[in-house]
């Protein structure tokens, strides 16, 4: 009897142990499965000390009950094909490892991660078909495979993925036509720049046109396919036929104006090209040999000091502090010039004079003043001397004609920067870059604030944002909008416009700080203020922004190339939030310029020294020794976000 109650309190006791010792162990089989990804692919952040026992002590990796539920390691390095090994993560809920070099398939053993709610692979080389297994993850929530390699069709089987709300799978390679897609919390879908055909699928005629360009694709909310409503396009092809033969005479005749206006001004000889006011030439007065991308953007540089006359009588130029070698109206007329961009209160060349010297011409249209008025600004406006801000190097003004004159910035604007244009694409920029744009910007702006609380810029963004050749900022166009009416594309500047503005002549301090705020969100996402995000045509940068940060996705937000700079996440969270009070909808609810000044100053400050430590740390340990653990700051992502409620 007593042998029998032994065995029983045995078995008990063996019981109580395995269960005590079950999670030990799945979590050393979690840990035997992150050993054996740092073991193939190479990273920054897979130098784990693998001293630490405990992987959930590792960067990116975090746990729950004793396993791995969340693997992220955004923008690390990480180099090549995916390992089988993953798949044991059974526990893992999120998985991102976007913005990368990984290539190859997604590994066969990803199928047993079967509680995956979130799956982020966008801006990698992954190759092949997207794998079956797939569309038996009945747990995800958010599935972004955008800008990889991936061929092969959608499978209809997607519809098996009844929690879906986001699939982005853009830039890729896919052909075929889109199944008939019908999932009910699907919100949020782009598959624009792939190779597919055919017609978009009727529940998805909802979503913007911009979620299938750059495909072979028709229907709404695309142009109707082939076939359909044959017979009012036959009615319509007569009429077309009709303005296309209408439409050839007219131009034939324009052709023949213009020719005839050609050989008059030719016959006029050089001597009419000397006088601005005489000839109102128009556009010619600045000749130009190209054109370029009407981006918006004017060039200017330097410093200056007191404004005084060189020269006399209405058709000199007026100029201000030391130039240099000097130049006159005659030189202007003779340089070759091409356009560099329509703004809010004019247009802007950059003329190369015959010396070399490279000037930037803006050319202002409606001004309202009077003579004496604009002349006095102007003098105003040529007399604020600030590092920060593109100083007047000269002026002209006749009856006709009122030309600003600046001189070129090596590196052009913040915009072309940061989106690219015609012919050239985007710069890389990196945190300590745009956080010195954005403190030198605010430096300016303050400095111009200081001045007086009726004094502003009234014209806040990123094409007015001038960098030199270490990409110091210069904010130019200061003082226009009292001089001019604008001549803008109402969406060029309605990004930056705050909410109370129905004058861009009348643009308060508080309002100059709502555009700067916008010009912040520009810099960190490096997404236009204008541009329609996340599916929804027509949302503005700040109110996109506030979403993603309301739902705790805030890394989401920051441009790709901000997130391999994961030192300095404390640091873009701050500007960050900095921007988000710039914009905030009522102005007695934003701050100063002072103070967003002396905030952004602390902030660089202590990204300073932050990548002073880093640099030190990176130095004194070894190899096997990884980097130190993030800091105590919310940084969130779209990876970590909850799923949403309909999920």
């Amino acid at each position: 009897m007593e042998g029998l109650q032994v065995l029983q309190l045995l078995f008990v006791v063996s019981i109580c142990f395995s269960v005590s010792t079950g999670g030990a162990l799945d979590l050393a089989s979690d840990r035997a499965a992150l050993l054996a990804l740092r073991g193939v692919v190479k990273g920054r952040l897979l130098l784990w000390n693998i001293s630490v026992t405990n992987p959930c002590l590792w960067t990116g990796v975090t746990c729950k009950n004793e396993r791995v539920t969340e693997l992220r390691l955004p923008g690390t390095g990480l180099l090549g094909p995916l390992p089988l090994g993953i798949g044991n993560l059974t526990q893992l809920n999120t998985l991102s490892l976007r913005s990368n070099a990984l290539s190859g398939p997604i590994p066969a053993d990803f199928a047993n991660l079967a509680l995956l709610q979130n799956l982020f692979l966008q801006n990698n080389l992954f190759s092949g078909d997207i794998p079956g297994f797939m569309y038996d993850m009945q747990s995800l929530v958010r599935l972004i495979l955008a800008n990889n390699n991936f061929s092969g069709e959608i499978s209809p089987r997607i519809n098996n993925l009844t929690r879906l709300g986001t699939l982005f799978l853009e830039s890729n390679s896919l052909t075929g036509s889109i199944p008939n897609i019908d999932i009910e919390p699907l919100t949020q879908f782009n598959v624009s720049f792939n190779r597919l055909t055919g017609p978009v699928p009727e529940r998805l005629s909802a979503q913007p046109a911009s979620a299938f360009e750059g495909n072979s694709l028709c229907g709404n909310p695309l142009q109707a396919c082939p076939g359909s409503g044959s017979k009012s396009k036959s009615k319509l092809s007569g009429g077309a036929i009709a303005g296309i033969v209408i439409g050839s005479f007219v131009g034939f005749a324009l052709i023949v104006v213009v020719l005839i206006v050609l050989c008059q001004r030719r016959s006029g000889g050089e001597s009419d090209s000397k006088d601005l006011a005489a000839a109102k030439r128009g556009e010619a007065e600045i000749p130009r040999e190209k054109s370029v991308v009407e981006s918006d953007s004017t060039s200017a540089s330097a410093e200056f000091s007191k404004g005084s006359v060189r020269g006399g009588g209405s058709k000199s130029l007026v100029f201000f502090g030391n130039v240099g070698k000097m130049f006159d109206l005659e030189d202007l007329l003779r340089a070759s010039a091409e356009v560099l961009g329509k703004g809010t209160f004019g247009t802007s060349y950059k003329a190369t004079l015959e010396s070399g010297t490279a000037v930037v011409v803006k050319r202002l249209k409606e001004v309202t003043v009077s003579e004496k008025e604009f002349r006095e600004r102007i003098d105003e406006i040529g007399r604020t001397v600030h590092v920060n801000l593109v100083p007047l190097r000269a002026y002209y003004y006749s009856k006709e004609e009122r030309l600003l004159v600046y001189e070129c910035l090596p590196l052009g604007s913040l915009s072309a920067l940061l989106h690219g244009s015609r012919g050239s694409a985007r710069t890389p920029l990196n945190w300590e870059t745009r956080s010195g744009i954005a403190l030198g910007a605010a430096h300016a702006i303050a400095f111009l604030h200081s001045h007086g609380p009726t004094i502003s810029h009234g014209n806040i963004k990123s094409s007015n944002i001038l960098l030199s050749g270490s990409y110091e900022a210069r904010v130019s166009d200061f003082g226009l909008a009292r001089l001019a009416l604008p001549t803008y594309t109402p969406n060029r500047i309605d990004g930056y416009r705050a909410p109370e503005v129905t004058d861009v002549r009348k643009v308060s301090q508080k309002a100059d700080v709502y555009s700067f705020g916008v010009l912040i969100l520009e810099l960190l996402t490096g997404k236009p203020p204008t541009h329609a995000l996340l599916n929804e045509e027509g949302v503005d940068l700040p109110r996109w922004v506030q979403s993603v940060v309301r739902e705790e996705w805030t890394s989401e937000v920051f441009d790709i190339e901000l997130l391999r700079y994961q030192s300095v996440e404390e640091e873009m969270v701050q500007l960050l939030q900095i921007a988000l009070e710039c914009t905030a909808q009522y102005p007695d609810m934003r701050p100063s310029m002072a103070e967003v000044t002396s905030r952004i100053e602390d902030l660089c400050r202590s990204s300073s020294r932050r990548e002073q430590d880093a640099d030190r740390v990176l130095f004194n340990d070894s190899d096997d020794q990884g980097p130190s653990q993030p800091s105590s700051a919310q940084f969130y992502s779209v990876e970590s976000g909850a799923p949403p409620s309909s999920a």
